[in-house]
């Protein structure tokens, strides 16, 4: 406890033994007997006044009261006392007043404290809405994820600059780069290369910050899609191999960067290597999780179907037929297994033209035009770039001289064109180079 007088003010007040009572009705008899006799003074202020932490003098009213009520100037009585005044031991008023003031202190600066924190039902309201985003992403199109990742990525943003507490910090930076992550995903559906790119290198920075390594992992592999979607299959390698490397990921998380390198390899040409990836993807289960790929799950899961439909677009940029024949039926098999609700449409259109183009690879020209039938069922708004430039790449695939008079390719070339055309949202880029992203 501090002793020290503080203030000539303090030192008066404890020699008189005043409480705040004795001194208020002190202060009111000699504001009456100026002139002033609403002037009234509050504990609260009289707290102030004793404390020896008042750096303005009062008003000139109460000065002139205080003044008259002491018989030395204010500008004295709220400086040290002089060396000439004697003092004393702390008194029961001393004793009693330092233990008020600083319980009025405590209670103010920890009600400030409060104020600056946010409500954990507000943050797990805002983790809700991100996992529900996150699992409904398969079947929402992908400009409605886009609005909605972005006004959950601003209310994380909100609510980490109204609070200093850090865990609830750190969980915010985490929630606004999931936010930010689906928002590069979005993006990239909808064809916007160029910022899904600057959406995922903000992601991967939020991970950074967050001390987030699954998030770093989960951005840095998008940018491997971009990289590998925009003809830059080594820089996509590159990425993968460094998102690998970050640790506390689990098997899900792992299976969907050995995916895109593989997917990588393969648009290099290297078969081995995309064939070596593939495989470490199957076979890995070490049986460990993390809390994105696992506890948030959804679009940042990577289910079984989503890896066999990987493998399947692998083999077909490898120039396996059989293989990615094999590994789409699988997709598709796995797809329809799952309860109606929880089945992914998307997944199925890709897995259905990776089918579609493995047949065509072996002249099944009606087999393949009857394997499209999922795609052609997939609403104009929920048809992402992946799926657009499967389809295309069959377009092309129409136009060998084998096909290419047949009414069946004529046919299929045309609903294909006009599949295209009727997509809801317009196509950002016009880089035609086979989709990677699982």
């Amino acid at each position: 406890m501090d002793t020290s007088p503080g203030t000539l003010l303090k030192l008066l007040v404890a020699q008189k033994a005043w409480r705040y009572r004795d001194f208020a009705a002190a202060f009111e008899r000699t504001a009456a007997k100026a002139g002033l006799r609403s002037l009234t003074v509050s504990e609260a202020q009289f707290r102030r006044w004793t404390s020896g932490r008042v750096k303005t003098l009062p008003t000139p009213d109460a000065c002139r009261v205080l003044e008259a009520l002491f018989g030395t100037e204010a500008v004295s009585l709220f400086a040290e006392p002089p060396r000439s005044v004697p003092t004393t031991v702390p008194t029961a008023y001393e004793i009693e007043s330092e233990i008020a003031m600083t319980a009025r202190d405590a209670a103010d600066e920890a009600g400030t404290a409060a104020a600056q924190s946010v409500s954990d039902t507000t943050i797990d309201q805002l983790r809700d809405d991100v996992t529900i985003l996150a699992d409904t992403y398969a079947i929402t199109a992908p400009f409605d994820v886009f609005r909605k990742a972005k006004g959950l990525r601003q209310d994380a943003e909100y609510h980490r600059g109204a609070t200093q507490v850090p865990a609830q910090q750190q969980e915010l930076l985490i929630l606004a780069g999931q936010a930010c992550a689906l928002l590069s995903t979005a993006a990239f559906d909808l064809g916007a290369l160029d910022d899904s790119t600057r959406l995922a290198r903000s992601a991967a920075l939020y991970g950074e910050t967050a001390r987030f390594d699954p998030l770093r992992a989960y951005a840095t592999g998008s940018l491997a899609i971009v990289a590998y979607f925009t003809g830059r299959p080594s820089e996509a390698v590159r990425h993968a191999r460094s998102a690998l490397a970050y640790g506390g990921l689990g098997d899900a998380g792992r299976r969907r960067l050995l995916s895109i390198a593989a997917r990588a390899h393969a648009h290099l040409g290297d078969g081995e290597q995309a064939d070596r990836a593939t495989t470490a993807a199957a076979q890995l289960d070490t049986n460990t999780r993390d809390d994105l790929h696992d506890g948030v799950g959804g679009e940042f899961a990577f289910d079984e179907e989503r890896l066999v439909m990987s493998a399947a677009t692998t083999a077909l940029l490898t120039g396996n037929g059989p293989q990615a024949e094999a590994q789409a039926r699988r997709a598709l098999h796995l797809v329809a297994e799952r309860p109606p609700a929880r089945q992914s449409a998307t997944v199925r259109a890709k897995a259905s033209a990776d089918l579609a183009a493995a047949l065509l690879k072996r002249g099944e020209l009606e087999a393949a035009a009857e394997a499209l039938t999922p795609v052609w069922d997939l609403p104009g708004d929920r048809r992402s770039s992946g799926l657009l430039d499967r389809v295309t790449t069959l377009r092309t695939a129409l136009t060998t001289p084998s096909m290419r008079t047949t009414p069946v390719a004529l046919d299929l070339g045309e609903r294909i064109e006009d599949y295209s055309r009727r997509s809801a949202h317009t196509r950002l880029t016009t880089r035609r180079n086979r989709a990677i992203e699982p």
